[in-house]
């Protein structure tokens, strides 16, 4: 790894800010990302607000080390974002300012720029700003941070908070976490040592086909495995489909906390390059990660779990961030079969724990 920090200046040491500001305006997946980071600031600090989209803030409140969190629309993040307003930006300085943090760090994937972030924090009289930067920043930020590309996103963000004058304790291992204790999983589920398929993603070209998760819920319990199915309330209709006479369907019946107990119990989870493969590292649970190329794996596969990657990642669509599949026939995740999700599965579940550390690429 290579990284370059420059400043305006000196700044003050990290123990004399007793409040931060840490901005990730993404989705759920990314906010979750951000954990190792944000524990990292307040292990230094008396006070960590949050600022996070409408998608990522509730998994702000799983995070450890999050005191509050202030959520706000960035128009240059959200996937279908409002035309820029006046109000809805004084909203945010007033909000920050009225906070008023002692400094701020921006966290960003590497296709984003921190740069509007850090005006607006500027015009909310944040005194002190870190991001990571390719872009000239003139007096937006105190820290430019520049790192080597090819780190996963949850060391990416480690990165800055190091820069930033923010370290994990020796004692935190910087993996993903949530807060415990989490509630109770859900009855229907069983005990735990279930199989996880999660069908549902945010965008539609990380997406295996349904027909092939009604087939792998079907070939998993002929197999001998328990099958417990989840998503959102708006996934209903999905994951029935999918749970059929076979397995249980848990679509639209958890909150993110409770989707969090139900991955902790399982043995394996099936999902594909969405939020919930982050939920499930969060909470030790192995995946079986059905990843469309669109992003690198390298940055986005679930962080320091046992993971088998399942994908044609050479495929035309590699690294083109996509929503919609750019190749007829989505053929990056086409070619993955139920039998492919099974052996996975098995392959996983049946490993003695000490060898289920993922490839090193992968961590």
């Amino acid at each position: 790894m290579s990284s370059r920090s420059a400043g305006r200046g000196p700044g003050r040491g990290p123990g004399r800010r007793r409040h931060v500001l840490v901005a990730r305006l993404d989705s759920f997946g990314d906010v979750l990302l951000a954990g190792p980071a944000i524990r990292a600031v307040a292990a230094h600090t008396e006070e960590v607000t949050l600022l996070a989209g409408p998608v990522g803030h509730p998994a702000g409140e799983l995070l450890p080390g999050v005191s509050r969190i202030v959520e706000w629309a960035a128009p240059w993040i959200e996937a279908d974002p409002d035309p820029v307003d006046r109000a809805h930006v004084e909203r945010l300085t007033k909000v920050v300012a009225d906070a008023a943090p002692d400094a701020a760090v921006v966290l960003t994937s590497y296709h984003q720029s921190a740069l509007p972030t850090a005006l607006l924090l500027r015009l909310a009289g944040v005194p002190w700003i870190a991001a990571i930067s390719e872009d000239y920043p003139g007096s937006l930020l105190d820290v430019r941070h520049r790192v080597d590309e090819e780190l996963p996103e949850a060391e990416r963000g480690l990165s800055l908070a190091r820069a930033a004058g923010y370290s994990l304790p020796a004692d935190d291992d910087g993996r993903l976490r949530v807060r415990t204790p989490l509630p109770d999983v859900p009855a229907p589920a069983g005990e735990p040592g279930y199989v996880v398929l999660h069908p549902g993603t945010s965008v539609p070209a990380r997406a295996w086909p349904a027909d092939r998760f009604v087939q792998a819920a079907r070939d998993l319990h002929a197999a001998g495995h328990r099958v417990v199915v989840t998503g959102g309330a708006g996934e209903r209709s999905l994951t029935g489909k999918v749970a059929g006479q076979c397995a249980v369907d848990l679509g639209g019946r958890t909150s993110p906390a409770e989707l969090a107990a139900v991955l902790a119990g399982a043995a394996a989870a099936v999902v594909g390059n969405t939020g919930p493969a982050h939920l499930a590292a969060a909470v030790g649970c192995p995946v079986v990660s059905l990843f469309a190329p669109t992003l690198p794996a390298r940055r986005w596969a679930p962080y320091r779990v046992p993971t088998i990657l399942l994908g044609d990642q050479q495929a035309p669509c590699r690294d083109s961030r996509a929503r919609e599949c750019p190749v007829p026939g989505h053929p990056c995740l086409t070619t993955v079969t139920s039998a492919d999700v099974v052996a996975a599965v098995d392959r996983l579940t049946q490993a003695p724990r000490w060898a289920r550390e993922p490839p090193r690429g992968l961590r």
